[in-house]
């Protein structure tokens, strides 16, 4: 069955975020994943950028009413109309979250998913002082896509 993969973090990110964000999305289209985010700019379009590049399908959960505020390389743009709300439908829609840096509402999506039992793989992003193997820390954007994608145990 084909994963859901987020990949969440800031709308602006450092250039080594963003290098970041492209691999992970290059390697989950090539594994076949689905990658979906929260549709905007910086994390979120290198991921997409990434995974395209690779003939991968991005899905984009946006804040707005408009479908047309997506970056360009979504392929399915969701107009929630949400706000920031539209970040619990990004883990929602996911079986397992990569965070690559982020601010706030990276931190919202990742104490969702872990509400949610799910899967939170960490690329240089938040660390929990009170649950601090609570998100799986990854080094290179492959270990995070192999963690993502690794059968529960």
């Amino acid at each position: 069955m084909r994963r859901y993969v987020a990949v969440v973090g800031s709308g602006t990110c450092s250039a080594e975020e963003a290098v970041a964000a492209e691999q992970v999305g290059v390697l989950l289209a090539r594994a076949d994943a689905v990658v979906v985010c929260g549709g905007l700019s910086g994390v979120m379009e290198a991921a997409c950028r990434g995974a395209r590049r690779e003939g991968g399908l991005t899905v984009g959960i946006l804040p707005g009413s408009d479908r047309d505020g997506a970056n360009p390389h979504v392929v399915v743009a969701i107009a929630s109309g949400l706000g920031e709300l539209r970040n619990g439908l990004v883990v929602r829609a996911s079986d397992a979250v990569i965070a690559v840096g982020g601010e706030f509402g990276t931190l919202s999506e990742i104490g969702f998913a872990l509400k949610l039992g799910k899967r939170v793989v960490g690329l240089g992003t938040w660390e929990l002082s009170r649950r601090t193997d609570a998100i799986l820390r990854a080094a290179t954007a492959e270990d995070a896509v192999r963690l993502a994608l690794a059968e529960a145990p």
